[in-house]
C-alpha cells in the first residue's frame, strides 16, 4: 500500500512540462514507470517520484556551453564591438576557459527581438549554456538585466559580468533614452486622441438623449 498520495497522469505531465503521450512513451521505454494503476487502468504517480525524475533529467542534461556575448547599437560602432571581443578573449585566456563561443551582434539594448540574443536566450532556456560572459551588463540588455540573470541562473547558467565601463558607450545610453522618450511621446499623443474622441462620443450621446427627450 502506498503511503504517499498519488497524482493523475495529467497532473504528472503538467509538472514535467510534457504531454500525456510522452509519459506513455516513457513508460514503454522503461524511463518512468507509474507507481500504480487505478481499477480502470489509469496510470498513477507520486509527486516525490516526479521531483526525483526531474532532478535526474537535469543531471543528465547539465549545461556545457560557455558563451561570450558582445553587442553595439549601430554599425558605426563596430570598432567597439571588436574591442569588446578583445577584452573578453583576454579574460578567457587568463582564466584558461576552453571552448568559449563568441557572439557579436549589432542592435539596440532596448530591442528584445535581436536574432542572436533570442537564439542565446533559447539555448539558455534549453539548459545548454553553463556560463555567459559579458563585458558590461548593458551589453546584454539596457534594462531588466536582473530578470534575465535570474532566468539564466534558474536554467543552470552562470552570468559573469566584467563591468568594463569603457565598453559601455555613453552615446548608446543617449540613443536608448531618446527611444524611450519617443515611445512615451507617441503614447501620450495617442491618449490625447483617444480622450478627444471619447469626449466627442459623450457629447454626441448627450445630444441624442436631449433629442429623444424633446420628441417625448
Amino acid at each position: 500500500m502506498l503511503l504517499e498520495s498519488t497524482i493523475s497522469t495529467g497532473k504528472a505531465a503538467k509538472l514535467l512540462g510534457v504531454s500525456v503521450k510522452t509519459l506513455q512513451r516513457w513508460e514503454r521505454e522503461g524511463r518512468l514507470i507509474p507507481v500504480a494503476r487505478t481499477d480502470s487502468n489509469r496510470r498513477l504517480y507520486t509527486e516525490t517520484q516526479i521531483r526525483e525524475f526531474i532532478g535526474l533529467r537535469q543531471a543528465n542534461h547539465a549545461p556545457t556551453k560557455l558563451v561570450a556575448y558582445c553587442r553595439v547599437s549601430s554599425a558605426a560602432q563596430k570598432p567597439d564591438l571588436a574591442n569588446q571581443r578583445k577584452v573578453l578573449e583576454e579574460f578567457v585566456v587568463a582564466k584558461v576557459l576552453a571552448g568559449v563561443g563568441f557572439i557579436g551582434e549589432v542592435g539596440g539594448g532596448l530591442d528584445f527581438r535581436r536574432k542572436r540574443f533570442l537564439a542565446l536566450m533559447d539555448e539558455i532556456g534549453r539548459r545548454e549554456v553553463r556560463m555567459l560572459i559579458l563585458a558590461h551588463r548593458d551589453r546584454l540588455t539596457r534594462f531588466g538585466f536582473e530578470w534575465f540573470e535570474h532566468d539564466a541562473q534558474t536554467h543552470g547558467c552562470e552570468v559573469l559580468v566584467l563591468n568594463q565601463e569603457r565598453l559601455s558607450p555613453e552615446q548608446e545610453m543617449v540613443q536608448d533614452l531618446m527611444t524611450i522618450v519617443r515611445c512615451f511621446s507617441s503614447r501620450l499623443y495617442g491618449l490625447r486622441n483617444y480622450r478627444k474622441k471619447l469626449n466627442e462620443a459623450l457629447k454626441q450621446d448627450v445630444n441624442d438623449v436631449k433629442k429623444a427627450q424633446q420628441c417625448n
